[in-house]
């Protein structure tokens, strides 16, 4: 399930073929050159953490359990002593609260905060940043351009949208180069999550709709799960049964849809047959709203993630 997403001719492709998925084979010298002066300036060996939540430990999980990084190559932050001696005992890593010490010790920074802090945080670390450093941020919502704006030197920023199935090595990220990154400072970021997700590049005005889609998504996808092993249960399944059917079902479903290349529609013609079960069960969902409901989800989710952060 890891690795970058490779764009096949099919409909459902179109929306990723207009955008240039990155190819770090194609640096130039420049950009090479470029890269080679940053390194000498600032050691990216060391990736520092600011935020261990639910995506942060997602991120330290697939580092560690990919080998991308040694346990001494991560350091974290955390915004509790509680939080921080959880991360420590589970990842065996260094994870306390102090945010400057992590940026005086680390190449790459990855702010792994929620929207709604990111200000605070970095006007705490801005007056520590390096030159050469790598920004990374996660927060959903918040814009190269502001995080560029707290910062005194031209440091490279990048965009990145994954999503809470990193934590199983099944995630998708997206990702958005700021201002003063180059394709080497993409390949860097994508070399980080790729252990732990599909990985594709596009410009940031396309963000907030990932944020409101893949960011957003397992969260529906569970919602259906659940309803579906609740209707399992209804119609007499055990609910452990009810849900293994129905996590299944869901998960062969996606394979089915990303291996065949297949519109999503052409796959439900194929399970539905004339005056068979399925399209009963069809007219229910399309009489319920269902599909004009998760239409309406993806837009405000899009919509929310637009207000999180104005600048």
């Amino acid at each position: 399930m890891t690795g970058t997403t490779k764009i096949k001719k099919n409909k459902i492709s179109k929306a990723v073929k207009s955008t240039k998925e990155y190819k770090p084979d194609k640096l130039n010298k420049s950009k090479k050159s470029s890269e080679s002066k940053k390194s000498s300036e600032c050691d990216r060996s060391v990736i520092g953490i600011i935020g261990a939540g639910k995506i942060g430990e997602a991120i330290i999980s697939g580092l560690l359990s990919q080998k991308v990084k040694t346990r001494t190559q991560i350091i974290a932050t955390a915004r509790s002593t509680g939080r921080a001696d959880y991360i420590h005992k589970n990842f065996k890593i260094r994870c306390a609260t102090d945010n400057t010490e992590l940026v005086s010790r680390c190449g790459i920074i990855i702010l792994a905060v929620k929207p709604q802090i990111i200000s605070s945080v970095l006007t705490e670390i801005a007056p520590h940043i390096k030159e050469g450093q790598l920004i990374i941020s996660v927060a959903a919502g918040v814009t190269t351009f502001f995080i560029e704006s707290y910062l005194s030197s031209k440091n490279p920023v990048i965009r990145a949208m994954p999503n809470l199935c990193c934590q199983v090595n099944a995630g998708m990220t997206v990702l958005s180069k700021g201002a003063h990154a180059e394709d080497s400072d993409a390949d860097t970021a994508l070399k980080l999550f790729e252990p732990v997700s599909k990985v594709i590049v596009l410009e940031e005005k396309y963000l907030d709709s990932v944020t409101g889609l893949s960011g957003s998504g397992p969260a529906y996808i569970y919602i259906a799960i659940e309803a579906l092993a609740e209707g399992g249960v209804k119609v007499g399944l055990p609910r452990e049964v009810a849900t293994l059917l129905a996590a299944q079902t869901a998960f062969g479903a996606a394979q089915m849809v990303l291996k065949t290349h297949s519109h999503p529609a052409l796959l439900k013609d194929m399970v539905t047959t004339p005056a068979g079960v399925t399209i009963d069960g069809i007219m229910e969902l399309e009489e319920g709203k269902f599909r004009v409901t998760l239409i309406k989800a993806v837009v405000k989710g899009t919509e929310r993630s637009k207000e999180l952060v104005k600048i």
